[in-house]
């Protein structure tokens, strides 16, 4: 069984927002699997997706000021800076963290651990809604 749909997510603010729900709304096929993967892939280069905890937002606050910190805007060795102070930082961290992530898929649900939920990563100030493709392979519930 595979099974492809591309969406968008609205857009959101700078920082790291949880999505999981976002995604299960929009691929309602993920109940037909048996076992399988869901690869996420962000059509985008100043923003990414990655996985980590879902329970403390501090969590989300602490990621967001250790990578602005690891991250600068405005470093004076920054040649590309056509859109802004936070463009080229936004391609580092997207470099950093990545475009893609992949999730088991067991019994019809995500099998994630249970502090663990699937983020957007916004590195812009205004990086506008995201185009996000996802990709399930997997066996059939049904077969």
């Amino acid at each position: 069984m595979w099974v492809q749909k591309e969406f968008s997510l609205s857009e959101k603010n700078r920082g790291f927002h949880l999505i999981t729900g976002e995604i299960l709304n929009v691929i309602p096929e993920l109940a037909a699997v048996k076992f399988g993967l869901l690869h996420l892939f962000i059509k985008h280069t100043s923003a990414s997706l990655t996985v980590n905890e879902n329970a403390d937002p501090t969590v989300l606050m602490d990621m967001e000021s250790h990578f602005n910190r690891f991250v600068p805007e405005g470093a004076p060795y920054y040649k590309h800076a056509y859109e802004g102070d936070d463009d080229m930082p936004a391609h580092i961290k997207n470099a950093l963290l990545g475009s893609s992530c992949s999730i088991p898929i067991t019994n019809g649900k995500l099998n994630l651990g249970i502090w663990q939920g699937i983020y957007l990563c916004e590195h812009r100030n205004r990086g506008g809604s995201r185009r996000i493709v996802a990709t399930i392979q997997g066996q059939s519930q049904a077969g």
